[in-house]
């Protein structure tokens, strides 16, 4: 059981560095091959949408559009290759598949359309797919999130702005016993047998046996994995809080958990616990839906 394959979506919002670090962080535990993607607008898009526009400014329109997504592409790529080779990281060609295993590589994709499709078209073939953490007020990284989880639904890991070098060292689960969560567990595998420390993190509920850490306990520990057990308190409503702050004092740099949607307005959107904990988390989290 391994993570060979993963994908890391950039743009040019500055949080491209975050993305690839949190993106070599874990690919070098699994000599994994990174896949960096860039998506620019087709050109032919940038034509506004049900207004007549004479055939002359139309080709103005999109030999402009080109210009710029050429553009912004060498600008991006000259700060990936800068990254790559301070990071000695050894680039590979995009349409390259016989990648060496024993090491870890990296492509540069520059691919044309919405960022959303491109991720759905090629994340189902990825062992994880690293996204940065959104930016709500800017609506930014909302979608690519969403369609990691809710659409692919992989292994989607969610980079905060600063990303050490031996994260994934001490690793906390957040455990409620559903069925995300423990989706979240059986696909993070690879990275909790090769972490230092595992331990759970457990609102006690009396009422719900399936929260307690029994059965998680038994099924890390067939896996070769001796976790601790750590329990928090809630309020009333605040979960996403106390969760953060129980990973923070059990010296997690990882946090593994479900992610949870709710269905409003016919749209899926992320239920509060995950919204709070993606908006606040300091640490990189580790979901699947």
């Amino acid at each position: 059981m391994s993570i060979k394959s993963i994908i890391a979506p950039v743009r040019g919002d500055g949080k491209g560095e975050s993305v690839l670090g949190l993106a070599l962080a874990i690919g070098r535990k699994f000599n994994s091959h990174i896949d960096v993607l860039h998506v620019h607008a087709k050109p032919e898009d940038m034509i506004p949408f049900g207004v007549p526009v004479p055939r002359m400014f139309r080709q103005t329109i999109v030999e402009a559009a080109g210009n710029i997504a050429h553009q912004e592409e060498e600008r991006l790529r000259a700060i990936f290759d800068d990254y790559c080779a301070r990071h000695s990281a050894e680039l590979m060609p995009a349409d390259v598949s016989d990648c060496p295993p024993d090491r870890l590589t990296i492509s540069w994709r520059e691919e044309a359309g919405k960022q959303v499709s491109v991720i759905r078209d090629l994340g189902i073939l990825a062992d994880l797919i690293v996204v940065a953490r959104p930016d709500e007020g800017a609506d930014l990284g909302v979608n690519s999130l969403m369609c990691a989880l809710f659409d692919v639904r992989k292994l989607t890991a969610v980079a905060p702005p600063q990303v050490s070098e031996s994260t994934g060292s001490r690793i906390a689960i957040a455990w409620n016993g559903s069925g995300e969560a423990a989706r979240a567990v059986s696909w993070a595998l690879p990275l909790l047998v090769q972490a230092e420390a595992v331990t759970m993190l457990m609102a006690p509920d009396d009422n719900n046996p399936a929260k307690t850490d029994e059965g998680l306990r038994r099924y890390l520990c067939l896996h070769g994995i001796q976790p601790e057990s750590r329990t928090f308190k809630i309020g009333r409503r605040d979960i996403g809080g106390p969760l953060l702050e129980a990973a923070q004092e059990s010296g997690a740099d990882m946090l593994v958990m479900g992610a949870f949607g709710a269905e409003k307005r016919r749209e899926l959107v992320l239920g509060g616990v995950t919204q709070h904990v993606i908006e606040n988390a300091e640490l990189p989290l580790i979901m699947a839906h």
